[in-house]
């Protein structure tokens, strides 16, 4: 394992509840991300300490639940992580799982497109690169321009959105080829402006490979937090039950060096 210099992330959410409700997030970086992580994570309702249950989630992810009453919460989240830690074995429950259609990647939808965009291209860096390529110069980067409803079919119809809109394109027309896909919740040094990120990931030579058709931040700074599917599984935050308004949202991520290269037709792996 190398010793890379450390990168630096955190994470603010405040809500104000009307009413009792339960809230699940996911800011905490992955457990795979990494060789060493030190980190500390706090919540408070009305500046009272809030308990928050730790749960294990596929890809390393660790959600966090948290039951309580109306009022102001405040998550307040920190880590530094150094080093690269080793990829798991990818298993051939992630072989069936990702290359198969999803609320958010109707692949199944985007077949013809696919093939007829991409014939010829067997799976590798240039075909990640087309892909990647094809879906950035297709789509304009817009906040606020997509639903939290879109999916991928929508998004190439609106031809706008954000980075989880892109993400899921990607990964559409990556499982439309037979190529296994998925959605990785990042944190991003050097992102402008500054907010939690969503890339893609394909399986290819039997490990997972980073597609960021955004080209807003260096793929081998991104740091792991959930893995899944697509944004279903991968949201920073999920509430149930109550009237809850965001009130504020502040994310940090930086790296000790400088940031690296980004070549499109370059295989990286979040580490």
């Amino acid at each position: 394992m190398s010793e890379e210099p450390s990168r630096r992330v955190e994470a603010r959410i405040v809500l104000e509840a009307r009413q009792p409700f339960e809230a699940v997030f996911q800011v905490a970086v992955s457990a795979l991300a990494g060789a060493q992580l030190e980190e500390t994570l706090s919540a408070s309702l009305d500046g009272e300490p809030a308990k928050l249950t730790e749960i294990a989630m596929p890809g390393g992810g660790r959600a966090y639940l948290l039951r309580c009453d109306a009022g102001q919460l405040t998550v307040d989240y920190q880590a530094a992580v150094r080093g690269s830690a080793e990829p798991p074995e990818v298993t051939e429950a992630d072989r069936i799982t990702f290359v198969r259609p999803s609320r958010y990647a109707e692949s199944d939808r985007l077949a013809a497109v696919a093939r007829a965009e991409f014939a010829g291209l067997a799976a590798g860096p240039e075909l990640l690169a087309a892909v990647s390529s094809w879906v950035g110069t297709r789509l304009s980067y817009l906040p606020g321009s997509s639903r939290p409803t879109d999916g991928a079919v929508e998004t190439l119809l609106l031809r706008q959105g954000v980075c989880r809109d892109y993400a899921h394109l990607v990964i559409a027309l990556l499982r439309a080829l037979d190529i296994p896909a998925r959605m990785a919740a990042v944190y991003a040094p050097g992102l402008e402006p500054m907010d939690f990120h969503a890339v893609a990931e394909a399986l290819v030579g039997g490990q997972w490979r980073v597609v960021d058709a955004t080209l807003l931040a260096p793929r081998a700074s991104l740091v792991r937090i959930a893995t899944g599917r697509d944004a279903a599984d991968t949201a920073f935050l999920s509430t149930y039950g109550g009237a809850v308004d965001l009130t504020e949202l502040e994310v940090t991520a930086v790296t000790q060096e400088r940031l690296p290269a980004d070549e499109v037709t370059e295989l990286v792996s979040l580490r």
